[in-house]
């Protein structure tokens, strides 16, 4: 978690009528993280931990949190919470030059692993990672991890074989 990335704001919560907490983000994610469909953060809410997806509405971008993280928190709605927000997992700017501009060269592929979960995204780079021994393969590797995100694979098939 890089410092610079982390975004901390007061926020009035609302709890639904399913128990749900909608905490309002007073910022422009894409703005503040760089443009993606999806925007995964960690982070604090009133000191609990929070693991979610940022979503777009219509009065602007809000965090939903589930009625099971709402137990252990203890809001109500009108409650000012003190919020901590980081993107979460890998982003775009953490990645090798490589495997960035390939990305970059297909963007379909870039949005894609921009979208998936921190799990998707370090299981793509671990497998590529994993080429120290082999370094001839690491290109073969980045191309395939694009053809599969462009594909929409969040993940490697089992039955794939490591090369």
């Amino acid at each position: 978690m890089a410092p610079e990335r982390a975004k901390r704001f007061m926020a009035v919560v609302q709890i639904d009528a399913s128990g749900r907490t909608h905490v309002p983000v007073p910022f422009e994610p894409d703005t503040a993280w760089g443009a993606k469909p999806r925007h995964h953060v960690t982070g604090t809410l009133n000191g609990h931990g929070l693991r979610g997806v940022l979503d777009q509405t219509t009065d602007g971008t809000v965090l939903v949190l589930g009625p099971a993280w709402c137990r252990d928190a203890r809001l109500t709605t009108g409650d000012n919470a003190q919020v901590l927000l980081v993107p979460e997992g890998p982003q775009r700017t953490d990645l090798s030059a490589d495997f960035a501009a390939a990305l970059d060269a297909v963007p379909d592929a870039g949005a894609y692993f921009d979208s998936l979960a921190q799990f998707y995204r370090k299981a793509y780079l671990r497998w590529i990672e994993a080429t120290k021994r082999r370094p001839d393969q690491r290109p073969v590797r980045v191309a395939e991890v694009v053809r599969l995100l462009q594909d929409g694979q969040k993940e490697r098939p089992k039955g794939m074989s490591p090369q």
